[in-house]
């Protein structure tokens, strides 16, 4: 590789370049969604086609201007759970559906057709407390709920549903000559990205076309909206205009800017809606890019008549319409009908599962950097954590512990006997966490290569070689983690016998899985890549991730034999990704202002299943001042994930290099995350039983206080602990709201600065 190949691979720019990634505009799919509902092309119900089977209700919706069917699926889950499919009934071929995301098939609670107006259809459930009221034309769904109606879907008239194609060259010409009629200009089709999208030297040829699929929901006195993660953003959701969605799309995105809805590196395509008396939830189980508009309509009143001297006035109540768009796949969702904010975590654990129960170390403290050089390197910063008599429970090792990014081996120079290092961790009950990424290193003599190449479990490039793309090892394939047989392969490469050089005190920390790749379209992978099932990679890009970890953690249960809980820290994430570990916020920047927007972007992962979350203290990038270091190893001790980081070339900042008095205050910090460690083992052990978050917003404890429903500076732990950190420069006071009294209470708090 030429120098100036490897300086571009080793160092990044310190900040994010927003031309490498694309805003809503720049989307074919969003402008096509955009463009066609501006025409106001309706669907309607077949009421003749409807057909109740053993689980579900199926009809048919047709479009008036397209005429091809689409099926409908309706089904109860147990739980308070309705879900709503709709697919093309006579697709080309299968479209993507979603696997392995719930933990098992929904337990199906049969719904009764009651009599309805002409033109609709009412199913309930058998308490009849709950009702789907299906209007047939225009079609419309509305979620009742003791009367009332909670949540309309469709009735903006926004469901969008593109119908897999045959490629141009493969049809007749009478098919090329009736879509011609139509409208696909050359400039038209290129605009609209239908076949083929260009985004700088970059080109997506799309083999079946377009097959965007969307729809809206509409939230009736709702003006509160939590979720979606991951953006660095507050923790309500805001509206948002034409061309500023929020973007969930897994990429590496470092130094991500703040207060932005750009995707970064994980998402769950899930939001809660909150009110007083009311808590609901929206899955959207689609793992291509998708984008969510959000519109709050505040409540009106207005003079209806006017009748002499008595005006009649008539209230319209508010409501948040939620525009789902998603670039493939079906539409697959699941409506959590609440009613509490406990039921609905419940109720969305029960389909994707509950926080796995961590081993008690990986709640202690964790120390790394990218990266510690050697042996010499882990043993004096082990010994200074003993010597300034600071508790920590695991070290960690970045990239550069290996053998040329060659994950599973070690550095032969830097680390010639990882066992003995490990065994002098052990001696003090500590862990040693290590890094292995999903790219692997083209190389024949590295027999993780071959043997992979050899089996076909790489993913292919279009052409069915295989994918290459460039990584911190240079040119590199990645393993298709989708493919249950690589998962099963990549698994069995942490046993001990295999992985040489490792002992049951190390565990494993996944990264640069959105995946990332180096010069490629949004520093990832091509969209058009193929995957196990032939399935291209743009259907399932937000799930790589959550494949990996998956896998990884297997790997580290069946090194035990069940015995051991695994310890899995990833950077990618997808709904679900709760069962295998935990998460962090990525690649975060030495600024206040990261430190404040840490704590939204935490209680967003929390209340959307990922308990075991958490941001590097001090900031991955650059150098904090001291004061702001103290304020976050403060504010990181009562964050469930509690792990120091930086990248290279930044200062060491080990917690006794900044003088005694900011070394004392690093330890009080540390000793009261591990004096709490009781507490904190049973909200975790509530987390994996009872599906409650460990880091919760206030307005989830405190669900009837309206000045609850937009805090984000400060939050409850459990039910027991309210945590305010500090976030300013300087603050010698903060004033801290304290919930739970009928008047509003504020307390000050003062102490001095750091």
């Amino acid at each position: 590789m030429e120098a100036a190949e490897k300086e571009e691979i080793s160092v990044k720019d310190e900040a994010v370049d927003k031309n490498i990634f694309r805003d809503c505009n720049r989307i074919a799919f969003y402008r096509r969604q955009k463009q066609w509902l501006s025409k106001k092309s309706t669907y309607q119900v077949l009421l003749d086609s409807v057909t109740t089977v053993e689980d579900s209700t199926r009809f048919q919706i047709i479009n008036e201007a397209s005429k091809v069917p689409l099926l409908a699926e309706i089904y109860g889950i147990e739980g308070n759970i309705f879900r709503l499919k709709i697919n093309e009934e006579s697709p080309l071929k299968p479209r993507y559906e979603v696997p392995d995301v719930l933990t098992s098939k929904p337990s199906t609670v049969r719904l009764i057709p009651c009599s309805g107006d002409t033109g609709s259809l009412i199913l309930a459930d058998e308490k009849g407390d709950l009702r789907c009221h299906i209007t047939a034309n225009p079609f419309k769904v509305d979620l009742v709920s003791e009367e009332e109606v909670v949540m309309s879907i469709n009735s903006l008239g926004q469901l969008y549903f593109e119908h897999l194609q045959i490629l141009h060259k493969q049809r007749t010409a009478k098919e090329n000559e009736e879509e011609a009629s139509v409208d696909t200009s050359q400039e038209n089709q290129e605009d609209l990205g239908l076949w083929e999208e260009k985004f700088g030297k970059f080109v997506d040829i799309k083999a079946n076309g377009p097959s965007s699929v969307g729809l809206d929901f509409s939230l009736h006195e709702f003006e509160h909206l939590y979720g979606i993660p991951q953006h660095a953003e507050s923790h309500r959701l805001k509206n948002t205009r034409d061309g500023d969605a929020y973007r969930l799309y897994n990429l590496d995105v470092y130094g991500y800017q703040i207060y932005d809805k750009m995707g970064i590196y994980g998402s769950v395509p899930y939001l809660l809606a909150h009110k007083l008396g009311r808590t609901i939830g929206i899955f959207w189980l689609n793992a291509s890019e998708t984008l969510v508009e959000i519109n709050t309509e505040p409540a009106v009143e207005y003079t209806l008549t006017q009748m002499g001297p008595v005006a009649a006035k008539q209230k319209v109540r508010s409501r948040t319409h939620v525009h789902w768009m998603s670039e493939s796949g079906i539409i697959d969702v699941f409506l959590l009908t609440g009613p509490t904010p406990s039921d609905v975590f419940r109720q969305y654990s029960h389909l994707t599962g509950t926080q796995a129960m961590p081993p008690l170390f990986s709640l202690g403290y964790h120390q790394c950097r990218w990266n510690y050089e050697d042996e010499q390197d882990v043993k004096a910063v082990d010994a200074g954590f003993d010597e300034h008599d600071i508790p920590y429970d695991a070290m960690w090792l970045d990239i550069e512990h290996t053998e040329g990014k060659r994950y599973f081996t070690w550095d032969q120079k830097r680390f010639p006997n990882p066992k003995k290092m490990q065994e002098l961790l052990r001696s003090k009950k500590r862990k040693l966490v290590v890094i292995s990424d999903p790219h692997i290193k083209i190389d024949p003599d590295y027999s993780v290569y071959v043997k992979a190449k050899d089996q076909g479990f790489f993913v292919r490039n279009q052409e069915g070689e295989d994918f290459e793309g460039v990584c911190w090892p240079g040119l590199s394939s990645y393993l298709d983690f989708t493919n249950p047989k690589v998962r099963g392969w990549y698994s069995s490469l942490f046993a001990f016998p295999v992985y040489q050089g490792s002992t049951d005190i190390l565990f494993l920390w996944n990264d640069m899985n959105e995946p990332s790749v180096f010069r490629g379209p949004e520093q990832t992978m091509q969209k058009n890549a193929i995957h196990h099932g032939n399935w291209e990679h743009r259907e399932l890009h937000n799930i790589y991730g959550f494949y990996h970890q998956m896998a990884t953690a297997e790997g580290l249960i069946q090194r035990s034999k069940g015995k051991e809980r695994p310890f899995v820290l990833t950077r990618s994430f997808f709904a679900g990704s709760q069962k295998y570990g935990a998460v962090w916020t990525g690649d975060n920047t030495a600024e206040w202002s990261y430190l404040k927007i840490s704590i939204p972007m935490l209680l967003t992962l929390s209340i959307t299943g990922i308990s075991f979350c958490g941001a590097d203290i001090g900031g991955f990038i650059g150098n904090p001042e001291t004061e702001l270091l103290v304020r976050w190893y403060q504010a990181g001790a009562y964050q469930p994930f509690f792990r120091g980081h930086a990248t290279m070339n930044t200062k060491r900042r080990e917690p006794w290099l900044f003088g005694e008095e900011y070394t004392r205050l690093i330890r009080e910090a540390i000793r009261e995350r591990y004096g709490l460690l009781p507490y904190w083992y049973s909200l975790f052990y509530h987390a994996h039983v009872a599906s409650q978050p460990v880091m919760r917003p206030l307005w989830v404890e405190f669900p009837n206080e309206l000045k609850t429903f937009d805090m984000e500076d400060e939050y409850m732990l459990g039910s027991a602990l309210l945590v305010h950190p500090v976030t300013e420069p300087k603050a010698t006071i903060v004033d801290v709201f304290l919930p739970g009294s009928n008047e509003d209470t504020y307390g000050h708090i003062e102490g001095p600065p750091g």
